[in-house]
C-alpha cells in the first residue's frame, strides 16, 4: 500500500512433484491479534516463504527511528520505542488519508541520511529472514528518501546532497550485506508515484542503471484516481520500461475500481498487479486475467486496516481468488504501520479463510514463478521450495 505475471504457476500434477501434501485445520479463532499478543509458536506454515509486495519505508524498526533521530538531533513526540510505536501503528481500520499520515511521523528522520538508509535495508533483510522468507522483493520510492535532485524535496527537509541515484546505491548495499549475513535473497523494485509524474522517467532510468545490481522492476503507487490519461508521463515511463525489458508491476484495484486494473495491464503492460481486489467487480476482466495467469500481490492485514476491504475476513476477496486457483501471493505491505509480520498474515488467512498447507505451498510456488528474477535464479529458487516442501521425488532405485 502506498499513496503503492509472468508464466503460469507450476501445478501439483507435474511428474517431478508429489501431489499429496499435508493440510492444516482452521482454528476458528476470531479477531485480529497484534504481534505482541500472538504466541510465537502459532506459526501455521513453518516452511520457506516468498514475499513480493512490501514497502521498505513501511517496514522500518521503531528503535531504528529513535536511534537515528537521536544521532541527528531530530526531536520526536515520543521518548521510548513503545510510545513511538503507538503513534505510528494503526489499531483499527482507517481511511486512506489516516494511513498516509502515519508516514509523516517518522520519514523525515530517515530520509536524507546515508547511514540510516543503508541500515534500514540491512535490518529489513534480517527481519524477513526471521519470518522464514528466502526471497523478497522490496519496493520504495528513491525520491522520497532523497534531499537533492528531487523537486519538491519531501518531508519538509532542507536541501542536502543525497540524490535518488545514491539512495538506490545505498539500499542495494544494505540489501546485499543482509543477503550475505542472513542467507536469503533480496531484490528491489523502484516506485513511481502517481501524484509526481515528473519523477517517473527518472525512476525508469534508475531501473536501467541498476538492473544488474539488485533492482528488478518498476512500480506505480499512489492515488488510483490519478489515471494515465490525465498523467501521461507514467505511461511514457512504462513504455520505456517495456522497450528496455524492465519488469513491471502496478498498484491497482486496491481502493480504485477495476478500470484501474484494466489500465495497468492493458496500457502500462503490468506483469503483476499490486493488490487487485476490485478486479472482481469486472468479471470479464477477472476471467481474462485468470486465463493469463496474472499474478496478484495480496496483502490481507493491510487491506483491512487501510479500509480497502471489509474488516470481516470471512468476506475477503482473496477467498474467491483462492477458490478459483488464481495466481497470487501473500504479503505484508507496510508491517511497521500495521504492527504485523508475514506470519500474522499467514495465520489470519488460515484461521479466518480456511487456508491449508497445500494452498500455502501452491501460492509460494506461484510467487517464485512470478518473481522478477532471471530464469536461472528463478529455477534455483523453485528447486529450494520443492526440496523444502518435500515435493521432489527420489530417483534412487
Amino acid at each position: 500500500m502506498h499513496i503503492t505475471a509472468r508464466r503460469a504457476a507450476i501445478g501439483f500434477g507435474s511428474p517431478l512433484l508429489i501431489s499429496s501434501v499435508r493440510t492444516s485445520r482452521p482454528t476458528g479463532c476470531c479477531g485480529l491479534p497484534t504481534m505482541a499478543e500472538r504466541c510465537p509458536h502459532s506459526e501455521v506454515f513453518n516452511k520457506p516463504k516468498i514475499e513480493l509486495h512490501v514497502h521498505l519505508d513501511g517496514a522500518i524498526r521503531v528503535q531504528t527511528i529513535l536511534d537515528v533521530a537521536k544521532r541527528r538531533g531530530i526531536p520526536l513526540p515520543a521518548n521510548t520505542a513503545e510510545e513511538m510505536k503507538e503513534m505510528i501503528i494503526l489499531h483499527e481500520p482507517a481511511t486512506l488519508t489516516g494511513f498516509l499520515q502515519k508516514f509523516n511521523e517518522y520519514m523525515h528522520v530517515i530520509a536524507g541520511d546515508r547511514e540510516a538508509i543503508k541500515r534500514i535495508a540491512y535490518e529489513f533483510v534480517e527481519d524477513k529472514a526471521k519470518e522464514g522468507v528466502i526471497y523478497v522483493e522490496v519496493r520504495y520510492s528513491p525520491h522520497l528518501l532523497a534531499n537533492c535532485d528531487v523537486e519538491p524535496i519531501p518531508w519538509n527537509q532542507k536541501k542536502g546532497d543525497l540524490s535518488p541515484k545514491e539512495v538506490v546505491r545505498l539500499v542495494n548495499e544494505g540489501l546485499s550485506d543482509g543477503e550475505r549475513a542472513f542467507n536469503i535473497k533480496a531484490r528491489s523494485i523502484l516506485c513511481c508515484m502517481r501524484h509526481m509524474p515528473s519523477w517517473s522517467m527518472k525512476v525508469v532510468e534508475l531501473c536501467k542503471l541498476y538492473r544488474n545490481d539488485g533492482v528488478v522492476a518498476i512500480d506505480l503507487a499512489g492515488d488510483e484516481s490519478m489515471n494515465c490519461e490525465a498523467y501521461p508521463d507514467h505511461k511514457r515511463a512504462y513504455e520505456e520500461a517495456v522497450r528496455c525489458g524492465i519488469h513491471r508491476t502496478v498498484h491497482a484495484g486496491e481502493v480504485g475500481p477495476a478500470s484501474v486494473v484494466k489500465e495497468a495491464v492493458e496500457e502500462l503492460k503490468a506483469e503483476r498487479v499490486g493488490h487487485g481486489y476490485r478486479t472482481l467487480e469486472d468479471q470479464a476482466l477477472y476471467r481474462k486475467l485468470l486465463d493469463q495467469k496474472m499474478h496478484f500481490e495480496m496483502c490481507p492485514i493491510s487491506s483491512k486496516l487501510t479500509g480497502a476491504c471489509s474488516s470481516d475476513f470471512t468476506r475477503h476477496p482473496i477467498i474467491k481468488f483462492r477458490e478459483d486457483k488464481a495466481n497470487y501471493s501473500l504479503n505484508t505491505d507496510d508491517p511497521l504501520i500495521f504492527n504485523s509480520n508475514l506470519l500474522l498474515d499467514y495465520s489470519t488467512v488460515h484461521e479466518h479463510m480456511g487456508f491449508t498447507e497445500e494452498e500455502f505451498k501452491r501460492l509460494n510456488i506461484n510467487s517464485a514463478e512470478s518473481s522478477f528474477l532471471p530464469e536461472k535464479e528463478k529455477k534455483e529458487l523453485l528447486h529450494k521450495l520443492y526440496e523444502a516442501y518435500g515435493m521432489i521425488q527420489s530417483t534412487a532405485f
